[in-house]
């Protein structure tokens, strides 16, 4: 059974930084392309990065966090992480770990896509 556990939200003031663990079990690590996706109040579910563990290739979806959000994968441990820095109100948001099959395309409807549960993060001002 394909598992995605995300964890490590919670309450923030801005400002501060946090990370995002998802856990992955029931499928071959470095065959997908891992990464987070996130809706905030309101809006709709916009992709956010995308790692491919294969090679440790990473790429930004979103271009409002370009040098905020850093994803990284640990193999070993068939996880992956999603580093927030200098925490924005504007980013609080469901976060939602998912993997594809094969390269990250970003795209949320694609074929073979698994989804975790979201993790909350709540920034305060």
């Amino acid at each position: 059974e394909v598992q995605l556990q995300a964890s490590g939200g919670g309450l923030v003031q801005a400002g501060e930084s946090l990370r995002l663990s998802c856990a992955a079990s029931g499928f071959t690590f470095e065959d997908y392309g891992i990464g987070w996706f996130r809706q905030a109040p309101g809006k709709e579910r916009e992709g956010v990065v995308c790692i491919e563990p294969s090679d440790g290739s990473t790429f930004c979806i979103d271009s409002s966090v370009w040098g905020r959000f850093t994803i990284s994968s640990d193999n070993a441990k068939n996880t992956i992480y999603l580093h927030i820095d200098t925490l924005k109100p504007e980013d609080t948001a469901a976060y939602y770990c998912t993997a594809e099959r094969g390269r990250c395309t970003g795209s949320p409807n694609a074929l073979g896509r698994y989804w975790g549960q979201g993790t909350q993060v709540t920034v305060s001002s």
